[in-house]
């Protein structure tokens, strides 16, 4: 049993991982779920304020990955059609992954392609359409970020318990 709960706490640390840059993962909680699922294992045991305050951050990472696009288009002067073209974007990114490279290139490029598509139909012209799209493209860039930031902490103190 022991062994399986520490093979699954890598498993899920590393879908935290590929899932901090996949949107369709939610990589936080799923590294977070890997961090508890090697508390239980005999290969390292963490305290329960610990727990509750990654647990806690993990939740906040990922509810503010939905924010931070709007906030930042909204910032920019973007419209709803920026936003919409964004997360559509961010689909379209998905679904060109398994294609190789370009589909992780893609994960940058058609959110903001999107987010501009959404301005342009929206009636915004020109310099206003990118600076909204720009907007939408730092606020996905921060949550990415933010997301990418606390699966590699929540990784290293899995590393560090299993290699100690």
């Amino acid at each position: 049993m022991n062994v399986l709960l520490i093979i699954l706490a890598v498993i899920l640390m590393l879908l935290g991982i590929a899932g901090s840059v996949i949107p369709a993962l939610p990589g936080p909680p799923l590294s977070w779920v890997g961090l508890l699922l090697l508390h239980f294992s005999s290969a390292a045991q963490y305290s329960v304020s610990f727990l509750i305050i990654t647990a806690v951050v993990a939740a906040v990472i990922t509810v503010m990955d939905f924010v931070f696009p709007s906030l930042s288009t909204k910032k920019h002067g973007g419209s709803k059609a920026g936003i919409w073209g964004c997360n559509i974007g961010l689909v379209v990114s998905i679904i060109g992954l398994p294609f190789g490279p370009q589909g992780l290139l893609g994960i940058i490029f058609w959110p903001f392609v999107g987010a501009l598509a959404g301005e342009f139909v929206s009636g915004k012209k020109d310099k206003a359409a990118f600076r909204a799209a720009w907007g939408a493209f730092l606020g996905f860039l921060t949550g990415t970020g933010l997301k990418l930031a606390y699966c590699l902490v929540i990784a290293f103190f899995v590393v560090k318990d299993l290699v100690v």
